[in-house]
């Protein structure tokens, strides 16, 4: 089975966060996949940590790297983009989250996150499945 994994569920694979273990427990189960977006959010999020002196760069670096070799396939966001930007017209939400719900509606398979936001989104859009962390 294939899920789409957000950054809010990557970034918990490896920094202390909330629901970290049960992000962990996702591991081994699933093909896991995401638009290559995946690298900004991700990155984002360790950036934040080395700024707040709670990971050095080299730390961070190798977070990155670590959470994105997680995943098996990485979409190309060009891929995704026009039917990313009719998602997020639709649902008036932010394309960012919607690239992850055109993966969804693409692959066929469940969206996994732990955005609150996104999850109330992706239940409006028809024929995406999403599962909250």
């Amino acid at each position: 089975m294939s899920l789409v994994v957000d950054a809010s569920v990557a970034a918990k694979w490896v920094l202390p966060e909330d629901a970290a273990d049960r992000a962990a427990a996702l591991w081994g189960t699933d093909n896991f996949l995401a638009p290559s977006l995946i690298y900004a959010e991700v990155g984002n999020a360790v950036w934040k940590r080395a700024l707040w002196n709670e990971l050095s760069t080299a730390d961070a670096l190798r977070a990155l790297e670590s959470a994105i070799g997680i995943f098996t396939v990485l979409v190309p966001m060009s891929e995704l983009a026009a039917r990313a930007t009719e998602i997020a017209i639709e649902l008036r939400h932010p394309i960012y989250d919607c690239f992850y719900l055109a993966l969804a509606e693409r692959e066929r398979c469940t969206l996994v996150t732990a955005d609150a936001r996104l999850v109330s989104a992706a239940k409006r859009a028809k024929g995406i499945k999403v599962k909250e962390l």
